[in-house]
């Protein structure tokens, strides 16, 4: 492992999204300059190494979600939480688009006190600013254990694109959307 990478991953951080499906939520995150690894899993429920169908059961307590791991130099938690709060609906309880259940939530679980700060900070402005017309209703709680899903919902928009119509009917919208709205936060090409 060379020097540089050894002394970026020793400059980074952990951020953890729920925002509906974890492909779609995956599929933007990763594309941030900054962002080292998006993981897509489950966190915020009781059972050790919840699987795919059970989390999707509803009875779990699971959040489908995203695990970040970033350098903070490049990108701030702050600019993430952005990202976050316009990439989805907050203001719907326990569901996002076609996807319904409480695995399907809006949630934040904050990894340290500074994060949950920013977050309750980021939900009252964005609440208070009118950019929405219900109230946001996003969890924010403490971060717990983090499972990794099933190898296949791993980059899964990347995997599938040519494949799977769910990818260019939901995700390949989303992308386009995030993609002109944060092109200045993008990665390289």
């Amino acid at each position: 492992m060379s020097s540089s990478l050894n002394n970026s991953m020793d400059k980074t951080d952990t951020a953890t999204f729920g925002t509906g499906c974890f492909w779609c939520t995956e599929a933007i995150f990763e594309q941030l300059d900054g962002v080292l690894k998006v993981t897509s899993g489950y966190m915020g429920g009781t059972k050790a190494n919840p699987t795919y169908e059970e989390v999707c059961s509803g009875a779990t307590g699971y959040a489908e979600c995203v695990q970040v791991v970033y350098e903070p130099s490049k990108i701030s938690y702050d600019e993430l939480l952005e990202v976050f709060f316009k990439v989805h609906d907050p203001t719907s309880l326990n569901r996002q688009g076609a996807d319904v259940g409480t695995q399907y939530r809006s949630a934040i679980f904050y990894h340290s006190p500074a994060q949950k700060e920013k977050a309750e900070y980021y939900k009252k402005e964005v609440d208070k600013s009118g950019a929405y017309d219900k109230p946001i209703v996003t969890e924010i709680t403490a971060a717990s254990a983090f499972y990794s899903a099933e190898d296949y919902h791993q980059e899964y928009y990347r995997n599938n694109k040519n494949t799977n119509p769910y990818c260019s009917i939901v995700i390949r919208p989303k992308l386009d959307k995030f993609q002109k709205v944060f092109a200045k936060k993008l990665k390289p090409s």
